[in-house]
């Protein structure tokens, strides 16, 4: 194996770098310049709303963590101003600041200026990154207002500031300095982006996953927007790993077995870490990283775990006599149930699928991660084999009710999606067959459903009223879900199926939207129904098909001008400085109490209406959230709503 690879090993696995690691302007490599970013930003950050301002962030701190996946960086600090603007500083090696001949100009200038150019390209300063990084930075300088940069290297400190991408000042040297690192404050620009606002949440789940992924790196996360709160800090610092990964994971669950059996090895310049437990509920949970990325759909890491976990374990099993000579196979099916995961590969030339690197492509990876986790498992469930009859006998219930399952998705399922004979007979349908037209409200009561089937446009538009209880499907498997009514008419509804028979192309409604009271009754209600399409039929959510409609909660009425107020403040806003002898409001309490053409005009005609996109940006902090709100567990519940209870509008005590 050559001194480099050795070098990319040892520092993968968390190793120190060699000392002969040089990292300068010589490795700084220049590609292309940066003139489309501004034009289309879109290509670059996935989109101009809060997700591509939120991404801005994760390409700074990126930079960051490369510094420590190369071993020279164990400290990274990411600040929320006042002003709007966030800083991130690493104590890693500084960017080089000297002289690069083939630019003409300083080598941090050309990483904060020139689009793919930094020392990611070069496999003797980078041996693993999250990918051509250096993109990242030279994108967020020209998305930002503003742009400060300091470095602290070779004893001295070194300063430059950039405006929407234009370097206004040279890189100075503004001080000495025995420390080193990077730091970035800058101001997404507002010419930009839709939204402004950063979500805490959000970055800090982001924060901590990183944490797990870089044991020994701590990272901290100050918010200092709040004059009232003053600043609120985080630190996320994990010694266990994807261990500790796990076991967050699965607070206030009961577990199969503990600790989490950990399986680590390397080959052919890839090193692979799994974390496994099985925990008492019925969902699986796969969080796969390849290169500190969240591939989200997956790819040819997870086909290599699930073939050597299903072969061990029926190994195993049929060694220890667990599974008799007639007992059939356990399948990749039946172990999906309560186990959660988390596989973590880090590899030298990652090939991902699609700009948003979501899923990963290399072929090598299945063979090398299905041979490391084989004989990881074997030798874990051979030093350990009491947690082996536990995993059997969930997995045997598992295959038990799916087969139940899917008797009962045959029920709701048969036919064509375009098939009348198959809908449910509380529908009322529109008369288009193009489903990128057709949109369903899914909505609450009969009364509502009544106004709403008569104030509709029949010609796009499908009601359907919800009568009855919805599961909480966090807490069931398919086989109850699927036995529940209102369950059974979404689905029949939907036409695509649920569970392992689900197929997007059979939706029949490309626009689906959750219409309900807005109170407290109201709020449970769409979190159940978010909960069912979030577990059940994600595809929903993530090819943007799922909103939330938005009813007004207040008609206002001066003189014969009538306005419709959505929020209190809206109200407030708008009664202001007028006189109250004249204006006439009334407080909707319900969906019911608009008749037909009020509910039209203000939720559901095209040109009119308020709605949200549901969206998932961050998977690992949906999965919590919904664990939290819904799942069996008390206290980490209550740990939530004392943790957010001044954010909290409406709490059903």
């Amino acid at each position: 194996m050559s001194s480099d690879i050795n070098d990319a090993m040892a520092r993968a696995n968390g190793e120190t770098a060699s000392p002969s690691a040089g990292y300068g302007a010589k490795d700084i490599q220049v590609l292309e310049g940066l003139e489309a970013v501004r034009k289309r930003p879109g290509m670059y950050i996935g989109d101009q709303g809060a997700r591509g301002l939120h991404h801005l962030v994760y390409e700074v701190v990126d930079n960051a963590i490369d510094e420590a996946l190369a071993g020279f960086c164990d400290r990274v600090d990411v600040v929320m101003h006042p002003d709007g603007s966030v800083s991130v500083h690493d104590n890693g090696r500084g960017i080089p600041t000297e002289f690069h001949e083939g630019a003409g100009k300083s080598a941090a200038e050309v990483v904060m200026t020139v689009l793919h150019a930094g020392g990611k390209f070069d496999k003797g300063a980078y041996q693993v990154s999250g990918g051509l990084h250096g993109v990242g930075v030279s994108v967020v300088n020209a998305l930002s207002e503003w742009l400060e940069l300091r470095i602290k290297r070779d004893g001295g400190e070194f300063a430059q500031r950039y405006e929407r991408g234009i370097p206004v000042t040279g890189l100075e040297r503004v001080g000495d300095s025995q420390e080193r690192g990077t730091s970035v404050r800058f101001l997404a620009d507002d010419e930009i982006f839709s939204t402004m606002e950063y979500s805490a949440d959000i970055l800090k789940g982001r924060m901590r996953e990183l944490a797990f992924l870089n044991p020994g790196v701590t990272i901290t996360f100050d918010d200092r927007r709040s004059e009232e709160e003053g600043p609120q800090v985080k630190t996320y610092h994990y010694d266990g790993g994807i261990r500790s990964f796990v076991e967050y994971l699965n607070r206030g669950k009961e577990t199969a077995f503990k600790p989490p059996l950990y399986i680590q090895g390397s080959k052919e310049s890839t090193s692979v870490e799994v974390a496994l437990q099985y925990n008492d509920t019925y969902i699986e949970r796969v969080f796969a990283f390849a290169n500190l990325i969240n591939t989200v759909e997956g790819g040819t890491h997870v086909s290599g775990f699930r073939t050597a976990l299903t072969r061990a374990i029926n190994d195993e099993a049929r060694r220890a006599k667990i599974l008799k000579e007639k007992d059939a196979n356990l399948s990749g099916d039946d172990l999906k149930e309560g186990l959660t995961v988390v596989i973590s590969i880090k590899l030298m030339e990652p090939q991902f699928e699609g700009q948003t690197k979501t899923k990963l492509g290399n072929g090598d990876v299945k063979g090398i991660v299905d041979s490391i986790v084989y004989d990881g498992m074997k030798v874990a469930l051979e030093e350990t084999p009491e947690i082996l009859k536990p995993i059997v006998d969930k997995a045997i219930k598992a295959r038990q009710a799916r087969e139940a399952a899917r008797k009962a998705r045959e029920l709701v399922q048969r036919g064509s999606p375009l098939n009348k004979l198959d809908l449910p007979g509380k529908l009322a349908d529109c008369s288009s067959r193009d489903p990128s037209e057709c949109e369903l409200y899914i909505v609450e009561g009969d009364s509502a459903g009544g106004s709403a089937k008569q104030g509709r446009d029949r010609g796009f538009q499908a009601i359907l009223p919800l009568r009855g209880k919805i599961l909480n499907v966090e807490k069931a498997r398919l086989d109850k879900i699927l036995s529940n009514d209102v369950v059974r008419t979404i689905v029949q509804a939907l036409g695509c199926g649920i569970g392992d028979g689900y197929d997007i192309s059979r939706l029949r409604y490309h626009k689906i939207f959750l219409m309900a009271d807005a109170d407290i009754d109201g709020a449970h209600i769409r979190t159940l129904l978010l909960t069912l399409f979030y577990r059940y039929m994600p595809q929903i959510i993530e090819n943007g098909h799922l909103f939330v409609a938005q009813p007004p909660l207040y008609r206002v009425q001066d003189g014969k001008n009538v306005s419709y107020c959505y929020s209190d403040k809206e109200l407030k806003d708008f009664t202001s400085g007028k006189d109250p002898k004249r204006i006439h409001i009334q407080r909707y309490k319900g969906l019911g109490e608009m008749n037909p053409g009020q509910l039209w005009e203000t939720t559901m005609d095209p040109e009119n209406r308020i709605i949200l996109k549901v969206q998932v940006d961050d998977a690992i902090l949906a999965d919590e959230l919904f664990g939290i709100l819904m799942g069996d567990a008390v206290e980490p519940r209550r740990e939530f709503i004392e943790n957010h209870a001044r954010e909290v509008r409406n709490l059903d005590i």
